[in-house]
Order: C-alpha cells, then sequence, then structure tokens
C-alpha cells in the first residue's frame, strides 16, 4: 500500500504541469512516511489552491484586498473578486484569539491567523448555503484565501505546523517573510532583522514539506524584506557576504547594505523553492518593480511574482491618477499576478464607521438613514445586506426547524419579522 502512495506522489512531481520549476530536497518516500497510514481529505484548501493556480495560469493578473472578518470576505466575493487576501497586520490589530489589539510584530498567539482563515471559509460556507437553499444566483462562494504566515513564528519546525494548520482552516496559498521572527515587523517599519537566506530556505522547504504531508497542492509565496531590512543574524551564509558591512549593533547583529540588489539574491535564492516570489518595497515604484521582475526572470524565466499595493504607500504622493489607475495592469506585464491592498479591510471598517458616528453625532437618525439608503441604492450592484436576517442565514434554519419538524413549526424566526415587513419586495 505505502509503495502505491510512493509512487503515485512521485509521479504526480514528475509529470504534473504544476510542479515545473519545484525543488524539494527529499523524497516521496519521506513524505509518505510522514503522512501516517491514512490520507486525511483537506477539501477546501485543496479546491482553493487548485483554483488559485488555475487563475494565476489563466488571468491577466489576480487582484484582492485584506478581509478583516468573514463578513467582508462575504461582501468581497458578492462584488466579484476572486481570491481574498488575510493580512497578519489586520490580525493583530483586530482578529487575533488574545483579544489584543497589536501591532504588526508576531506579538499575538500563532494560531490565530488559521483561526481567522476557518471564520472566513465559515462565513463563505454560509453564504453558499444560502444561496443553494434558495436556488438564486450562481456565484463561486469558496473564492481561494491567500494567508499570512509572518515569518513562521520560530524556527522550521514551528513553520511545518504552522503550514499545517493553515491548510486544516482552508488556506488556499500561504507567505512567509525572511525575517527573524522574534524581531519581526511590518514591512513598512524599521528594525527589521534578516534570516540567512539559507534559513529563509529551509522555511520554505519546511512549509512546502507540510503541505505535501498534509496531501494538498497549497501554494507557497517566499517575501523578502531585503530592500528595506539592514540587519542580519549572522554571517554564516556565503550568499550573504557581499551585503555584510562588517559592523555589528549592541544585540550581535549584522549590518547589511539594504537595496533592491540585496532583494534581487535572495529572491533568486527562494524561487526553486516557493510557487510566487514577492519583493516588499517602500513605495510604488514601476522602475523598481521591473528591475526585480527582469533579474528574476533571467534566471527564472515565467516565475511568478506577487505585489503588495500597500497602504503604507501614499499613493497620491508618489504618483499621478493616470499612473495609479493603470499601475496593476503594468506591473501585471512584468510578471506581478497577484497583487493585494493588505490592509483594505482594516481601512474600510475605520473609516466607514468613523463617517456614520461623525454623521449620527451631528444628526442623529438623519445619518443612519442615509447609509441604510445607499445600501438599498446599491442592491442594483447585487448586496443583499440591507436584508441583515436574511444575510447571516436566518431562512437556512428555519428550513432546518422546518425539517426537523416535518413542515409544521410554528416558531420560525423569518416568518412575522419586521424584515419581511419592510424590506422584502412584494
Amino acid at each position: 500500500m505505502n509503495n502505491q502512495r510512493i509512487e503515485s506522489l512521485q509521479n504526480s512531481w514528475n509529470l504534473d504541469k504544476r510542479w515545473e520549476g519545484i525543488t524539494r530536497p527529499y523524497s516521496a518516500e519521506e513524505v509518505i512516511r510522514l503522512r501516517g497510514s491514512i490520507d486525511i481529505e483537506h477539501t477546501l484548501a485543496r479546491r482553493g489552491a487548485e483554483k488559485l493556480w488555475n487563475y494565476l495560469q489563466t488571468e491577466d493578473y489576480i487582484h484582492a484586498l485584506g478581509a478583516l472578518t468573514g463578513n467582508q470576505a462575504v461582501q468581497q466575493v458578492k462584488a466579484g473578486l476572486k481570491a481574498i487576501y488575510l493580512s497578519g497586520w489586520q490580525v493583530a490589530a483586530d482578529a487575533n484569539l488574545s483579544g489584543n489589539m497589536y501591532p504588526d510584530q508576531s506579538l499575538y498567539p500563532a494560531n490565530s491567523v488559521p483561526n481567522v482563515v476557518k471564520r472566513i471559509n465559515q462565513a463563505l460556507q454560509r453564504a453558499d448555503q444560502i444561496q443553494h437553499l434558495e436556488d438564486e444566483g450562481d456565484i463561486d462562494w469558496f473564492a481561494p484565501i491567500v494567508a499570512d504566515a509572518e515569518a513562521g513564528f520560530g524556527g522550521q519546525l514551528n513553520v511545518f505546523e504552522l503550514m499545517k494548520s493553515m491548510i486544516e482552516s482552508g488556506a488556499s496559498g500561504v507567505h512567509f517573510e525572511d525575517q527573524l521572527s522574534s524581531e519581526k515587523k511590518c514591512g513598512h517599519l524599521g528594525g527589521k532583522v534578516l534570516l540567512p537566506t539559507q534559513t529563509a530556505v529551509k522555511n520554505l522547504i519546511s512549509a512546502r514539506l507540510a503541505a505535501d504531508v498534509m496531501g494538498t497542492p497549497t501554494i507557497i509565496i517566499a517575501r523578502t524584506d531585503a530592500d528595506a531590512a539592514d540587519l542580519i543574524t549572522s554571517d554564516i551564509d556565503p550568499a550573504d557576504h557581499e551585503f555584510i558591512t562588517g559592523e555589528r549593533t549592541v544585540e550581535g547583529f549584522f549590518r547589511t547594505r539594504s537595496g533592491i540588489d540585496q532583494a534581487i539574491s535572495r529572491g533568486l535564492s527562494y524561487a526553486p523553492y516557493a510557487d510566487l516570489i514577492w519583493c516588499e518595497t517602500s513605495e510604488p515604484n514601476l522602475e523598481q518593480a521591473q528591475k526585480f521582475a527582469d533579474a528574476i526572470h533571467e534566471k527564472f524565466p515565467g516565475k511568478l511574482l506577487a505585489y503588495n499595493c500597500s497602504p503604507s504607500f501614499n499613493w497620491k504622493k508618489k504618483l499621478d491618477d493616470e499612473t495609479i489607475a493603470n499601475f496593476q495592469k503594468e506591473i501585471a506585464k512584468m510578471g506581478y499576478k497577484f497583487q493585494f491592498v493588505t490592509l483594505a479591510g482594516f481601512h474600510a471598517l475605520n473609516h466607514s464607521m468613523f463617517e456614520l458616528a461623525r454623521g449620527y453625532r451631528d444628526r442623529g437618525m438623519a445619518a443612519y438613514s442615509e447609509l441604510q439608503q445607499a445600501e438599498f441604492g446599491s442592491e442594483v450592484h447585487g448586496y443583499t445586506a440591507t436584508r441583515h436576517q436574511r444575510e447571516v442565514g436566518t431562512g437556512y434554519f428555519d428550513e432546518v426547524a422546518q425539517t426537523i419538524s416535518s413542515g409544521t413549526s410554528s416558531t420560525t424566526a423569518l416568518r412575522g419579522s419586521t424584515e419581511a415587513e419592510q424590506f422584502t419586495k412584494a
């Protein structure tokens, strides 16, 4: 039996175009030994990864917004986005299991992002159940989720376990950055400390091994912070020597020459082990994006790239309106096939609530009524959350109650509700 499993896995690696250009320094036999005696199916993770990979091969590019909650993800899919991004920054700020508000410094419990992945998938599943029950609409609710594993929350074994947890929660893609986990910072903060290149590569190998053990083609994105980071933990790796200055800090870290050349060096090292390469940048710079893409593609033709269209950039200060409007199309031509606004959920949530609260402070219910009328106005575009009871599944559980009682339940919720009276079209 094990021989059949080993042969099947090896054939997949050898013959499936999905694995072209991917290096694994371990054998199919070693993977099967680590799987255990049965193969457990992770449907959402597997199907999502297959879907996202297909999008990346067939679409000009896939663009996503950072979602903070399940409901935000539902609205993104309803509006027509094909993928969802889940940022560790947003989880740190307002969705982690400690219940605290944190900056993006890996201070929250390591299983927080997988927990939000699960919440998002469950919200999408509820939306799918409602659509299926009502037999109206044809939205594919199970959009692939690309989740932030930060720097792995430790060493290669921590990466292995975190990747498994992501897959169990239904993540389709996961990204890992090359910072020291204990000193991890948002890519747009100072004080970032790089791991030696060889250590970052081992983390990518660990993530791939975890996906293979779980039996999913999870998309792995390797992020480098080397464009801005000017510290490194060790000088052990010859690949890093040309960038190390010789200066040391009080913590014992080595100073490096940050910049695009250091980022390119690392991107080239990561390319055999990752499906996409992401260079974290400090500004939306087309020339820099082109330089990085050209350097990667010179040695790895066709390698897929990812780009953070970050809210940490002041877009209007850096670019004119026309360049902003065409920015994503331009970098897509360079090979940046997955593009995302990391903190879109945070900014949408905060600004919309601030504006509502400011209006409500001064004008009371007139301000809220305007929000409600805006919701009605969006229904022509497919918005449905105006009917909030239906949106969260009240009708679905009415159907559950009726099924249990053979259609005789007298306690169903929507019948006799204000929503049925005031919000349902005749």
